[in-house]
């Protein structure tokens, strides 16, 4: 089992931390983002203690400063945190409701997972009654087109329950890690596959773009499912999946940023990272935790909020 982050930072007023974001309950009115954590694991198809990535990444985000490049600063944000569901496995409508909830008060949901389980109740919940015109899109290596109910089913889940696969992308799909079954059911449910080695092929701004035109081609609502097992092994130890020659770490954190920064995406969710078996430097919670500001980051670039008017919304 990996360490606890170290929990002694330095403290210096000139360098605020991100995180820590006041609870859902605390805060009155609208909000720009709102987390929730769903710490599925139940049913994963490898053994996973992924139940306690939600309060690792919650406390790797404190390592870091709200501050971006180029004036996205987080402070221009009102966030808050909704709390992990708790028993996101055994009883998946709670977990449904609790997203819907955050939903309801927040421009975009991030659901800190958990395996892959979670992006069943991350994507119901932000869509609501909106599923027949929502998309999604996924960043992993899997097609996760399994039978039955398990870390490698939630896009057949999702489209059993109504969601159009012509609506669906699938970035850095790998080889090795599918099989022709599942690689013929994603052609079948009309799935844009985009592979591993697609992604080097064009600029990922550019498939960031086509991939949220795809998916928002009915306009209606996106969803972002961020499966950390797509990034190489190196970079990403506490990924039970994770292979040598995935996505690097600037890779995943461009394209969480690119997609995000696009109005149709409304939620997202981080998954398939097992706190407990992390590097011992915390490599993969604290890549996971950057996802999150990368994320928070683009809602803050968004057009609408990119003015200095909008300051005035600071929490």
């Amino acid at each position: 089992m990996a360490p606890p982050l170290p929990q002694r930072l330095p403290h210096d007023p000139s360098w605020p931390r991100a995180g820590d974001w006041p609870a859902l309950d605390a805060v009155e009115g609208a909000l720009d983002a709102v987390l929730v954590g769903l710490g599925t694991h139940a049913t994963s198809l490898s053994p996973t203690s992924a139940h306690a990535t939600p309060a690792a990444v919650r406390d790797a985000l404190r390592r870091y400063s709200p501050h971006a490049i180029g004036g996205a600063g987080l402070d221009r944000l009102r966030i808050a945190d909704a709390g992990d569901a708790v028993e996101p496995d055994g009883d998946e409508e709670a977990a449904t409701a609790l997203v819907a909830r955050a939903a309801a008060r927040g421009r975009l949901v991030i659901a800190l997972g958990g395996d892959n389980a979670a992006t069943v109740p991350a994507a119901l919940g932000a869509w609501g009654d909106r599923i027949g015109t929502a998309g999604l899109i996924t960043i992993d290596a899997h097609h996760d087109l399994r039978d039955g109910r398990s870390n490698g089913s939630p896009v057949r889940r999702l489209l059993e329950a109504g969601l159009d696969g012509g609506r669906v992308v699938q970035l850095g799909i790998q080889d090795f890690a599918n099989s022709a079954a599942y690689a013929a059911r994603a052609r079948d449910a009309g799935i844009t596959v985009v592979s591993r080695g697609e992604l080097e092929q064009q600029p990922l701004a550019a498939i960031a773009a086509r991939a949220v035109a795809i998916a928002g081609a009915a306009g209606g609502p996106v969803h972002l499912d961020i499966d950390v097992d797509a990034c190489d092994r190196s970079v990403a130890p506490g990924c039970p999946a994770s292979t040598p020659g995935g996505l690097s770490a600037w890779q995943l954190r461009a394209l969480v940023r690119a997609i995000v920064g696009h109005d149709a995406v409304v939620s997202l969710d981080l998954t398939e990272v097992d706190a407990t078996a992390d590097a011992p430097d915390g490599r993969t919670v604290r890549l996971t935790a950057l996802c999150v500001l990368e994320s928070l980051a683009a809602l803050a670039e968004r057009p609408e909020l990119a003015h200095p008017g909008v300051t005035a919304r600071a929490s």
